[in-house]
């Protein structure tokens, strides 16, 4: 896989950035889309939603099982949005607010900055929201995700 381009934000350490999205609220960044991959982008503008599918360009290692975030006790990997992967891809969906040239202007962000894009999907509620789901472990947690920072944990 090559990077189509690179997410700007204004987090450039691991520690005390937001963990997901939702704690991310009204965080701007943007998108810098490579000159070759723009083309893609007409029709963009449409979406008040998009899907960013980056590399966890920091990450080195994993193990199968982590403390999260969002927990004090160890859970496995893949039950978890931890960042140190297998395949350290990373995925959110952020607000779009508007599409001017190679640029996206987004909001909601919770990457690093100069982080690799790999893919970029609009968000369709009929696609991709799920009613009647359940949530594991993070049943208990989630209600707390808009005050949970990123720690040393992964670094």
């Amino acid at each position: 896989m090559e990077p189509i381009g690179l997410i700007h934000t204004p987090f450039t350490d691991l520690t005390g950035m937001p963990i997901q999205p939702a704690g991310a609220a009204g965080v701007s960044g943007t998108v810098e889309v490579f000159d070759e991959y723009q083309p893609g982008l007409k029709n963009l503008d449409g979406f008040s939603h998009i899907v960013l599918l980056y590399l966890f360009h920091r990450s080195q290692g994993f193990k199968l099982q982590v403390v999260p975030f969002m927990d004090t006790e160890a859970r496995g990997l893949f039950a978890t949005r931890a960042p140190k992967r297998p395949n350290p891809i990373g995925l959110s969906v952020v607000r779009l607010d508007r599409v001017e040239g190679g640029t996206l202007h987004i909001r909601n962000v919770d990457m690093l900055d100069g982080t690799p894009l790999l893919d970029i999907k609009p968000y369709v509620p009929e696609f991709d929201a799920q009613m009647k789901v359940r949530t594991g472990w993070l049943e208990t947690a989630r209600k707390s995700v808009s005050d949970r920072k990123s720690d040393h944990r992964f670094t």
